[in-house]
């Protein structure tokens, strides 16, 4: 991921409307697959197993700087973007892991395993608040 423009970085989205768009994607393929309209239920599929995990995705991009959404409260962290410019490798790391579901709780088990600095990846955790990108999918 790379950081954006300060001027694109103003430009705010919105989660539920770029879900929307995503499962009228994820709607049309599954119809192209099937060879008839799936409809509404294709849409449920796609809120049912994709939304939690596109709004930890957009989380990320959110406190990294690299695009703004306005269902979340904060700016980008400055800890995350100097750790992200420096190409931290424990940040990456936790944003991999994060990304692909991983709960906090996931992380601090897999970095107590491997020895990592227990109060560099409870600041990472702290700064990436993945809990507050559980948002409940709206149908519009």
């Amino acid at each position: 991921m790379t950081i954006i423009s300060d001027q694109a970085a103003h430009c705010v989205g919105s989660l539920y409307q770029d879900g929307v768009e995503e499962a009228h994607r994820h709607k049309w393929i599954e119809s192209e697959k099937h060879g008839h309209d799936r409809g509404e239920a294709a849409i449920k599929e796609w809120f049912g197993k994709y939304w939690l995990r596109h709004c930890r995705v957009r989380r990320i991009e959110h406190v990294i700087g690299n695009r703004r959404w306005m269902e979340f409260q904060d700016g980008p962290s400055e800890l995350l973007l100097e750790l992200f410019e420096t190409n931290d490798l424990l940040l990456d790391l936790i944003l991999d892991r994060v990304s692909h579901g991983w709960e906090n709780l996931d992380v601090i088990v897999w970095a107590m395993d491997w020895g990592l600095s227990m109060d560099d990846v409870q600041a990472i955790l702290v700064e990436l608040n993945i809990n507050c990108a559980r948002l409940e999918p709206r149908f519009f």
